[in-house]
């Protein structure tokens, strides 16, 4: 599974520099000088980095190849995507990356399947859509005292939702 990294955003200045929307934790790892990212769209891709520099909390990139501005333009818009295997499990057992959590089934606290994870939302509260069937998607804040299970190995998560949340 691929996991997006950064998002190219707008040119800055005329030698082919580009905006990059951060979407890592890691983005010294990721963005390192010399670092061959995969793109999304394929064709566009893989990049190279070539310099990073940070400029008013914006982080810009030059990529090998890419050396004005209209070059940089036709980026605009592509995903910076990573292997999820290349991302290493937390040490923390009460934190999760997404790709663990899409694909795994939802059960209620009772036993009763409620659907399976598609999406995880970061909106200043992190939110599980969970597709149910026969019914339509359900948002699910990504909280202990709502989602008190989270077993990887068996490929769940239990939910214990209020009245009303499905």
């Amino acid at each position: 599974m691929q996991l997006v990294v950064g998002r190219i955003g707008r040119p800055h200045g005329v030698r082919g520099e580009v905006t990059v929307e951060v979407l890592t934790d890691d983005p010294e790892l990721r963005f390192a000088v010399g670092a061959s990212i995969t793109t999304d769209p394929g064709d566009r891709g893989p990049l190279v980095v070539e310099g990073r520099r940070r400029h008013k909390d914006i982080l810009l990139l030059a990529f090998e190849g890419v050396h004005d501005r209209d070059a940089a333009e036709e980026l605009r818009g592509t995903m910076l995507v990573i292997d999820s295997a290349e991302v290493a499990p937390s040490d923390d057992p009460d934190e999760f990356h997404d790709h663990e959590l899409i694909g795994l089934a939802v059960e209620t606290t009772s036993g009763e399947p409620v659907g399976e994870v598609t999406d995880v939302l970061h909106h200043g509260q992190d939110l599980l859509v969970v597709r149910r069937s026969g019914a339509d998607e359900a948002l699910i804040p990504f909280v202990k005292a709502l989602v008190p299970e989270v077993d990887l190995a068996a490929g769940r998560l239990v939910v214990d939702p209020p009245e009303g949340l499905l």
